[in-house]
């Protein structure tokens, strides 16, 4: 039987490493290159580094500080996904912060982790969003939820009701706000102009009865659209 974790035939999984501390960054860079199937292809120490560097390696995944001195991980999070949309975004912070994590989802990042987490266990993260799953948890994406909406959110059916009412495209302008996709992205993919996107959206949140994209995308995170399966 072949180790489960050998490099693929495509070659191993290709990381970007994002962080201001150098013992940080020396410790993330042996924890993986330690792994057969992974190898950082680069690190910056600023978010102005990130943005150079970056792009230019096409890496598969970027590990991403969130709070940086020149900025925030986030900003280089939605930067460096117009410029490599399929790179997946893995957010590291020291602190659990609701705002930051609403934050990153908009940006489209793929995951969200403390630096508490052990190392076998970021790993493994770092393996879940190369293959294109989320590691947004539910359940504090569900807490967000409830907070976003408001004293209503106690009344689940409401939301409910408002997600079930939406056409077949507003379902997957929804999905893309979700993942972080921006107007232009959004028209793009649907073959529709940004003005067209933006009164859709518009449309779309008066609808679902939100004010904030935001709160939209958490609606899209937690929503399973009719006839398919939560994952």
């Amino acid at each position: 039987m072949q180790d489960q974790h050998e490099p693929p035939a495509d070659g191993p999984i290709r990381v970007f490493l994002l962080d201001d501390h150098e013992v940080v960054r020396r410790g993330l860079r042996d924890l993986l290159d330690a792994e057969p199937d992974i190898e950082v292809a680069g690190e910056a120490a600023t978010g102005e580094e990130a943005l150079i560097r970056g792009p230019a390696l096409r890496p598969d995944v970027a590990v991403l500080d969130v709070r940086l001195p020149d900025g925030d991980g986030i900003t280089v999070c939605r930067e460096l996904r117009s410029r490599v949309p399929e790179v997946a975004c893995l957010m590291l912070t020291s602190f659990d912060d609701d705002d930051a994590l609403l934050d990153a989802i908009m940006a489209g990042a793929a995951g969200y982790v403390l630096k508490q987490i052990k190392g076998s266990d970021l790993v493994s993260a770092v393996r879940t969003v190369a293959a294109g799953r989320s590691m947004l948890d539910p359940a504090t994406t569900a807490r967000l939820m409830a907070t976003l909406r408001g004293p209503e959110a106690s009344d689940g059916d409401i939301g409910d009701r408002r997600l079930a009412a939406l056409s077949a495209r507003e379902h997957e302008i929804l999905a893309l706000i979700g993942e972080g996709c921006t107007n232009r992205q959004i028209g793009r993919q649907l073959y529709l102009s940004e003005k067209t996107v933006k009164n859709a959206i518009s449309r779309l949140l008066a609808k679902l009865g939100v004010e904030r994209r935001i709160q939209a995308a958490v609606m899209a995170a937690q929503f399973t659209p009719p006839g398919k399966e939560p994952h």
